[in-house]
């Protein structure tokens, strides 16, 4: 179970400056803020994955990306021609993709700060993670300031619930939150890059490169998954990886679905292009978790599409003007089956990935 931290805030609601972007309400689907047990990171023994450790530590620290996040001539017009439809859900995809990349970036500081004299090596690492979601969240910000608008982050950080989630879930999550972050960023840049008549904003030129970090970044935490045994090799950890990829693809076809307006801004179709990302990021799975789920399966993405069109009848329910005591009770039906077919799902056999692990890209 999880618990949640409120942080300190005043009882009233700051009036926002001018350009400064109302954050989303918080909800199931909207970015979270985490903290985790610092002490029993600082306790973890990483001696079966040395070598691999100082692999990835070699990466993190060549910052291939060191140049790569500098705005060009490219982003000094006029974006007053992006408008209507476009215009909103562009917005909400940075503003979301900021508020994550923000949020990687707090909790990786907050553990590079709380190990830097306990475990020096993981705080280093720490520290280079938390480097990159930095310049991610501050290239998104610049770019949400094109349309007029910019993220609060220091009060983001002051006034947003904090989720407490322990070392084992964070791996798992985190894992996973990157390597399909990677897949997000190249398949969508690989399609723009074969219609390029689609990229209305520099931002998708970036994606390449930008998508590298995550990949790194993911590698790092597979490497601490990989390092404690009671991750992979018991029946807990087959039930517990099974679950995480569960809720990580619920949570991605959501997502994606209710959002379909930025994709068919790019002509992608958002369908395909969440099976793709989700079938990518299930093979890459196979290098670090003990199983991955069976997306051949012919029940999975049709489950997975009764869980969107659920979760778009909550949407429309929110968006009544309705007692919230009416709302809850006319939001049961669609809770129950986006439940019902999450554990559907969830009790399909999985794949072995101990006896079926490959290369995978």
């Amino acid at each position: 179970m999880t618990r949640s931290i409120p942080v300190p805030s005043s009882t009233t609601s700051p009036s926002q400056k001018p350009g400064i972007k109302t954050p989303v309400q918080e909800t199931l689907l909207t970015p979270r803020f985490y903290t985790t047990d610092f002490d029993a990171v600082a306790a973890m023994n990483l001696s079966e994955q040395q070598q691999e450790l100082e692999a990835v530590m070699n990466e993190l620290r060549a910052d291939y990306n060191r140049y790569h996040f500098v705005r060009n001539e490219e982003f000094e017009q006029s974006w007053a021609h992006i408008d209507g439809d476009t215009r909103k859900a562009f917005i909400d995809f940075l503003e979301r993709s900021c508020t994550s990349e923000f949020s990687g970036f707090l909790l990786f500081k907050e553990l590079s700060r709380k190990l830097k004299d306990r475990s020096p090596v993981l705080s280093e690492a720490f520290s280079l993670l938390a480097r990159d979601e930095a310049r991610h969240a501050g290239f998104l910000n610049k770019a949400m300031a094109d349309f007029g608008l910019s993220l609060d982050l220091g009060h983001l950080t002051k006034h947003r619930t904090y989720t407490f989630f322990p070392p084992e879930w964070v791996i798992y999550t985190v894992y996973l939150s990157e390597k399909i972050g990677y897949w997000r960023y190249i398949i969508m840049y690989r399609h723009l890059e074969q219609h390029p008549e689609n990229r209305f904003y520099p931002l998708f030129r970036y994606f390449e490169s930008w998508c590298q970090d995550e990949n790194r970044h993911g590698d790092f935490f597979k490497v601490l998954l990989r390092s404690q045994p009671k991750l992979w090799n018991n029946w807990k950890s087959r039930l517990w990886s099974k679950f995480f990829l569960l809720t990580v693809f619920v949570t991605h076809t959501l997502t994606v679905l209710e959002r379909s307006d930025f994709y068919d801004s790019l002509a992608i179709d958002p369908h395909d292009y969440n099976e793709q990302v989700i079938r990518k990021t299930n093979e890459t799975a196979k290098r670090a978790f003990p199983n991955i789920l069976d997306t051949d399966h012919p029940d999975f993405f049709a489950r997975l599409e009764q869980c969107a069109i659920a979760n778009q009848t909550l949407s429309q329910i929110t968006a009544q003007n309705r007692p919230k005591e009416i709302q809850f009770f006319q939001k049961i039906p669609a809770i129950a089956t986006i439940i019902w077919q999450m554990l559907r799902l969830y009790l399909l056999p999985a794949i072995n990935a101990e006896t079926s692990r490959a290369e995978v890209y």
